[in-house]
């Protein structure tokens, strides 16, 4: 496996966004939907990566910086075909890292609630992420939650 960072240019990396987006858009209501599109992901403060196997995109991530002290998670996505192989969680645990390495004392999260995205959740919980307050403009709703990550000092 190998972790890239992404200009977001290559048709299997766009392929994967959009299974993400329509992933997203399946599973909550109309207009809660936070998701980034390809437009929204290519601004200076996200950095995206991709994890390759041989030739294939496997999974995305981004990590947008909020401000000098927190960073927020966006656009995790595990091809349905990679399911239950690691992706996720190597790039979460690539999103850590260099969250860490850039100093951030936080790290956040804006994902769905409901049944089908309770993979998710348990992977987050199991990296030491808890529920906590919306963040970055989001508002809470029946629909949404937050989770947060202490990086430490």
């Amino acid at each position: 496996m190998d972790i890239r960072e992404d200009d977001l240019s290559h048709p299997q990396t766009i392929a994967l966004l959009r299974l993400h987006l329509a992933g997203m858009h399946a599973n909550s209501p109309p207009g809660h939907v936070f998701a980034l599109d390809l437009s929204g992901l290519k601004t200076p403060d996200i950095t995206v990566w991709t994890l390759w196997r041989d030739d294939r995109a496997l999974g995305i991530g981004a990590l947008r910086q909020l401000d000098a002290q927190g960073g927020e998670i966006k656009s995790m996505r595990t091809h349905p075909e990679a399911l239950r192989q690691g992706i996720a969680a190597a790039l979460l645990d690539h999103i850590i890292a260099e969250a860490r390495t850039r100093g951030l004392r936080r790290l956040s999260l804006e994902t769905g609630s409901g049944p089908s995205f309770e993979p998710a959740l348990a992977l987050y919980r199991r990296r030491g992420f808890t529920s906590g307050p919306a963040f970055g403009g989001y508002e809470a709703s029946a629909f949404n939650q937050f989770l947060h990550l202490p990086l430490g000092a």
